[in-house]
């Protein structure tokens, strides 16, 4: 599977951004849905849960979608299904975003060309529990 062409510099940029909501978030500590979110939570994020068939996770009230969240979002980080990502792309357009972030194994070139088309980064085929290791 492709992944994005953005260089370490502007990953690093991307990773400075701290307000991420996180579609799919999990209840389960064993799911990369639950340890990726909990890790970026522990190294400075302001973690929004997004679940909707979750009342809290990791302490948080969490949001069945992005369009509850009151706040402004910095990162959409979403960990759908390659084919269910276009509506959830689609939702958090409408938020405004800086940055949508597909994690690793998920990519849906429809849905991140209508991002880019919207001004906002796309990144997919990463995790970023991974490239924040990597370049901290």
């Amino acid at each position: 599977m492709d992944r994005d062409i953005l260089s370490d510099e502007q990953i690093r940029d991307i990773l400075s951004l701290k307000k991420v909501a996180v579609v799919g978030m999990s209840r389960d500590p064993s799911k990369a849905a639950h340890f990726v979110p909990s890790y970026l939570s522990d190294n400075g994020y302001d973690i929004i849960p997004v679940n909707p068939m979750a009342q809290e996770i990791l302490g948080k009230r969490c949001h069945r979608d992005i369009s509850e969240a009151d706040d402004d979002i910095d990162i959409v980080n979403v960990f759908r299904p390659s084919d269910q990502v276009l509506p959830v792309v689609l939702e958090a357009i409408k938020k405004r975003p800086k940055v949508i972030w597909l994690q690793e194994g998920i990519h849906n070139q429809e849905a991140e060309e209508i991002a880019k088309k919207s001004g906002i980064k796309i990144i997919f085929n990463r995790c970023m529990m991974t490239e924040h290791r990597r370049l901290s």
